[in-house]
């Protein structure tokens, strides 16, 4: 594993390269990796981003963070990040890894030996669980129509109930809605083990993955909050200083299951009655479909109280499309 390190003005920053292969024309293809050592020792924190390549969120916040870390100071600890997992992707505005179109955050904890996705996100694993970090933060973008909030994976079981509690505890430290995936359906809950985080808390590293808004480009609101989620959990660790300029509350107790119900069952055009972040009713609308000529063909309608997380980017309805996203309580 070929790496290059250089400073970058703070003493304690560097970043460095990880080969992860060789093009056709014997050209070198690398991940970048970014890191800031505080004065004294303590946690290790992981920020990954872009795992999926339209995701450019996370990267900027990754971005954002180490430039005010660099500023400010870390106090203790280290800071790591992996601001773009998914180089090929991003080039080519894919979510997949182009080539292959594969999901990398369907690919951990990766094999060596296995598919292209496979062994990227060996790669990244590896060099994720050598550090022995105390929480590894993974950010992604959702809907272009969201809010952001804070996804906890189902339960890892008995055997790793300490890293999913202590991820409970560092997601009411982000300020966000905070979303359990629960009660996916057990063929999701098995897909969403061989997501970054859901591999991590398999090994018993606390994880959580930060939807911070909308894909494609930045958002930058978002990017603030973000950053501010990310300076709160920081905080918390006592990685930095208390001098630090102030950020918004850090406690959000309150956990919500996530729900992309109902779903279509008709085709036609979506023309929606909500908004990213509001607060619905039992039974109240949140779209109406209509085919070509006009016609009402369908109402959607929620089937508990929830919170708004965000809706389709699109406005085409297909049967079994899922067109919002619900935050509902257990």
């Amino acid at each position: 594993m070929t790496q290059k390190r250089a400073k970058i003005g703070h003493k304690g920053l560097k970043y460095s390269f990880i080969k992860i292969l060789t093009g056709s024309d014997l050209s070198s293809r690398r991940l970048a990796v970014m890191e800031i050592k505080g004065r004294e020792p303590g946690p290790v924190l992981w920020l990954t981003g872009c795992v999926h390549g339209d995701e450019v969120g996370g990267v900027i916040i990754i971005q954002e963070v180490f430039r005010r870390l660099a500023k400010d100071g870390l106090l203790a600890g280290t800071v790591l990040a992996f601001p773009v997992m998914n180089p090929i992707g991003f080039e080519n505005n894919s979510r997949q890894i182009s080539p292959s179109q594969e999901d990398l955050n369907r690919s951990f904890p990766g094999q060596a030996d296995g598919t292209m996705a496979e062994r990227l996100a060996d790669t990244i694993f590896s060099y994720i669980k050598n550090t022995e970090p105390n929480l590894v933060l993974d950010l992604h973008n959702d809907w272009l129509a969201s809010i952001p909030y804070t996804l906890i994976d189902p339960h890892p079981g008995q055997k790793h109930k300490e890293a999913y509690e202590q991820s409970k505890t560092f997601a009411r430290m982000a300020g966000f809605p905070i979303i359990d995936e629960e009660e996916q359906d057990l063929a999701e809950k098995t897909e969403l083990k061989r997501s970054l985080s859901g591999s991590l808390l398999q090994i018993d590293i606390p994880a959580l993955t930060l939807e911070i808004g909308g894909d494609y480009v930045s958002n930058e609101k978002n990017i603030t909050a973000g950053v501010e989620a990310i300076f709160n959990i920081l905080k918390y660790l006592k990685m930095i200083e208390d001098g630090l300029p102030e950020v918004r509350s850090s406690k959000n107790d309150k956990i919500l299951n996530y729900s992309h119900q109902p779903e279509c069952s008709t085709s036609g055009l979506i023309r929606f009655n909500i908004e990213q972040g509001q607060k619905v009713k039992k039974g109240e609308t949140l779209a109406r479909i209509y085919n070509v000529f006009g016609k009402l063909v369908e109402t959607l309608t929620a089937k508990s109280d929830a919170l708004v997380l965000g809706h389709a980017d699109s406005a085409v309805a297909l049967p079994g499309l899922p067109v919002v996203a619900l935050g509902v309580d257990k």
